[in-house]
């Protein structure tokens, strides 16, 4: 079981890495919610709205840690953006059931954020 949890997280990583929404989607269960410190759905594209935008300024993705177990698994990972943010240090937190991802939590700090989207809204 832990080999298939490492299976659909993995591809889940890398299908939203490289903006395939429905390769992303295809590895969640009906049942799914998502939590991030700017997001919050309960769909399993929901989520990934706006991705081509994120992706826009991701310049790499570096992986630190990844742990699994049958049921979960946690992701550890430098995101490199070409932007005033630089590199973003995140953790993935993933429940699984029957071989789908049913939640993930995205923690980073969001502070560094805050200036470059304000920066972004229409005036």
């Amino acid at each position: 079981m832990t080999a298939e949890t490492r299976r659909t997280v993995r591809a889940y990583h890398e299908a939203r890495f490289r903006g395939d929404v429905p390769a992303a989607a295809a590895r969640i269960g009906e049942e799914f919610s998502f939590r991030s410190p700017f997001i919050t759905s309960e769909s399993a594209t929901g989520h990934l709205d706006g991705i081509d935008g994120m992706l826009s300024i991701v310049t790499g993705v570096e992986l630190i840690s990844e742990l699994y177990s049958d049921a979960e698994a946690t992701l550890v990972y430098d995101v490199h953006t070409a932007s005033p943010v630089g590199t973003q240090r995140t953790a993935e937190h993933f429940r699984l059931a029957d071989g789908r991802i049913t939640s993930i939590l995205l923690i980073f700090d969001a502070t560094p954020w805050h200036a470059v989207m304000a920066a972004a809204r229409p005036a």
